[in-house]
């Protein structure tokens, strides 16, 4: 190995080192600053009225959620079943509680993960229960001169971020990191 590879492998291994907890740190305050907001006002809609709307979604939800098994029924929401209603109430939650759980680092490598697997479903939805499989501008295209197609230009870099926590985990400044350290009594690599 040559001085020059010598000294550019030491240097950014030393960075590398430096800077391992502030990757995932910089992913949850991206998270933060650009998809919270997205995904709580998107949950805010598919509430019911009041203080039980957690448990009795609107109608809106279930026609984001299974636009055309609502179609179906004339947007009658007590012609479906059981299973609609679990997974409408299950997916609302789910939009404020993993995105908060992201952004203070509480449990981040699984809140990450089932954030990826919400972003597929969801893109499924979109294209598919709410025709945008039939748009090619919704859908997108990757290596093309146009960066952003809602589906796979946008999500695409969402999963990124989304991956950085599954596999970095939540990094410095998270509650992973300090309850590890309390319950270990050891520096964590959360």
């Amino acid at each position: 190995m040559d001085r020059l590879t010598f000294l550019h492998s030491s240097v950014f291994a030393a960075i590398e080192r430096l800077f391992d907890g502030l990757v995932p740190l910089l992913a949850r305050f991206v998270f933060a600053a650009t998809l919270l907001m997205y995904f709580w006002s998107s949950a805010m809609t598919k509430l019911g009225d009041g203080v039980m709307g957690i448990f009795i979604p609107s109608t809106g939800a279930y026609a984001q959620i299974f636009p055309r098994q609502m179609e179906a029924v004339v947007y009658d929401v007590s012609q479906l079943g059981v299973f609609h209603w679990a997974v409408v109430v299950a997916g609302t939650w789910a939009e404020f509680i993993l995105p908060l759980l992201i952004v203070i680092g509480l449990f981040t490598r699984l809140a990450a993960l089932g954030m990826i697997g919400f972003v597929v479903v969801q893109s499924l939805t979109d294209l598919y229960g709410h025709g945008g499989i039939a748009h090619a501008e919704t859908l997108g295209a990757w290596f093309d001169r146009v960066p952003d197609s809602a589906i796979l230009d946008q999500r695409a870099f969402w999963v990124l971020i989304l991956v950085t926590l599954v596999i970095k985990g939540a990094g410095a400044l998270s509650v992973d990191r300090i309850l590890s350290r309390q319950i270990l009594g050891a520096p964590a690599a959360a």
